[in-house]
């Protein structure tokens, strides 16, 4: 055994460990099942194991026994010095349980069957580039500077449920205890003098590809969730989850994942962020939920623009700050009109269906909080969805919303003949309203003319008046019953005459003009 061992002594624990590493059998060194591996620094020598020792078994110094497999199984151990796996093939199996590891854990461009660290308690993990052919197991377990995962690749599952990670400037501030630390200020020249993008992130992921569902439940993380361009085929979960970065920079991202791909992505049932969400650009073929999900940032909560989406579930149990949705397309959207409580972007957006409380008027408020103000595109949207669906009169009123946004960014004169066109037909999109202006003028002239007959213009034959007539004469563009050439107003209804003159051609304009708006294609169908 001496010659196989590249170590001169072994201590107790670490004697026991390689006696076990050939049939992989369990070495717990706990006191109880209940030790916390946060006191791990205060466990005495009896509980100690070097981190040589056990790279040096996953890298061949000990034989498996035939008929067995060998493994690193240890629990309740403190292992000292950096677990350097780097650049490491192994196939035995490392799972560790409840173990204090001060030092750092690399599996940088290392390949492996399956890692498991459970409820420990680790400086830093770094696997960039790494391959784990199997199970990623970091359940329950604090790792205080963060974790680094770009480019790895996860054939299993990878699991981080009801962990705590914090970041590089959590360690470096000297915080033993910092989730307790999490929104503690930071001063102007300590933001200003740190490097913002890694010292601020927790979970380093970009490129991270998960074949296994990646299952973050519960997780709690003092940083940003960095998972730009990952991939997560079946995909990832995050329900209770709390990512705090309410004592990093303004503008510091509880999670930033543009460009991620995944057959489902849950921030619900308790989800708790604070600090923005992005998700630019983010291919998503099944469900995007933040049902309950508790979302604060102090501008952009929700940064969803350019992404494609089949179904967003927008209920969440509430929201500060603004929704950016601008040019994504959205199968369903499932939402309630309380989730914009802030500004929403939403020019370019399409979706096939909305679901939800939202009534009509909700609808139209959600179109007018966008802070760019009037374009055109959203109003035809969700009017080619009523009309899509048979709600035709509810199509309408939305292009009327349309018609009156527009107008208020017009100039005075466009406003003023907008204003008029909106008050006669309704911008042809209520073409019953000059049925009701006529009615009211054809009334208003018979009574008058039938109080104050016109004179006869030509005495040369007898005519009968027709006060009805007389004033259908003077509303319509052209003459239709030879009233208005045969009798000629007098006093003060010469006025008047003029008036339902004017108001006839202002109707037929209005109406043409109305006509135009209406038969004209307006976005998608």
């Amino acid at each position: 055994m001496g010659r196989s061992r590249p170590f001169w002594r072994l201590n107790p624990a670490e004697r026991k460990l390689w006696d076990a590493y050939p049939s992989g059998a369990w070495v717990d060194l706990r006191e109880t099942e209940k030790d916390d591996p946060a006191t791990g620094a205060s466990w005495g020598r009896e509980r100690v194991v070097r981190a040589q020792v056990i790279a040096a078994l996953l890298l061949g110094m000990r034989e498996g026994r035939p008929g067995e497999v060998p493994g690193v199984r240890l629990a309740g151990a403190r292992i000292v010095g950096d677990l350097n796996l780097s650049d490491a093939v192994f196939t035995s199996k490392l799972h560790l349980l409840n173990c204090y590891i001060p030092g750092a854990v690399s599996l940088n461009d290392a390949r492996t069957r399956g890692v498991r660290f459970r409820g420990c308690d680790i400086r830093r993990f770094k696997a960039g580039r790494a391959v784990i052919d199997g199970l990623f197991d970091l359940d329950g377990s604090t790792i205080r500077a963060g974790v680094r995962l770009d480019n790895t690749r996860v054939t299993g599952q990878f699991r981080l449920s009801r962990a705590t990670i914090g970041t590089p400037e959590d360690v470096s501030r000297g915080s033993e205890s910092f989730l307790e630390d999490t929104r503690a200020p930071y001063s102007r020249e300590e933001t200003e003098t740190r490097g913002l993008a890694r010292s601020h992130t927790a979970l380093w992921a970009g490129g991270l590809t998960v074949d296994g569902g990646a299952f973050l439940r519960g997780l709690r993380s003092t940083g940003t969730l960095r998972l730009i361009g990952a991939r997560f085929n079946s995909g990832i979960y995050l329900q209770r989850s709390v990512i705090a970065t309410a004592c990093r920079p303004a503008g510091a991202y509880a999670v930033h994942a543009d460009h991620l791909q995944a057959t489902t992505v849950e921030f619900s049932e308790g989800f708790t962020a604070e600090g923005g969400i992005r998700l630019r650009g983010a291919r998503i073929t099944g469900v995007l939920s933040f049902n309950r999900a508790t979302l604060k940032a102090p501008g952009r909560a929700l940064h969803l623009s350019h992404m494609q989406v089949d179904e967003l579930i927008l209920t969440p149990a509430s929201v500060e700050g603004e929704i950016n949705l601008g040019y994504s397309r959205i199968g369903v959207l499932l939402d309630r009109p309380d989730c914009y409580p802030g500004a929403v972007h939403l020019n370019e957006t399409t979706y096939e269906s909305l679901r939800g409380p939202a009534r009509l008027s909700d609808r139209l408020a959600w179109l007018r909080r966008d802070p760019d103000g009037y374009r055109p595109q959203p109003y035809e949207q969700l009017a080619a969805y009523f009309r899509r669906i048979g709600h035709e009169s509810d199509a309408r009123r939305v292009l009327l919303a349309k018609q009156r946004s527009r107008r208020r960014t017009l100039r005075l004169p466009g406003r003023l003949w907008g204003w008029l066109l909106d008050v006669m037909v309704g911008y042809g999109y209520r073409p019953w309203l000059a049925g009701v202006w006529a009615t009211l003028l054809l009334a208003l002239g018979t009574a008058v003319f039938s109080a104050h007959h016109p004179s006869q213009i030509g005495l040369d034959e007898r005519r009968s008046f027709s006060p009805l007539l007389y004033t259908l004469d003077l509303l319509a563009p052209v003459s239709l019953f030879d009233q208005r050439g045969a009798w000629e107003p007098v006093g003060w209804t010469q006025w008047l005459a003029g008036g339902l003159i004017a108001a006839g051609w202002i109707l037929a304009t209005a109406l043409i003009a109305g006509a135009t708006r209406v038969l004209r294609p307006s976005g998608p169908s």
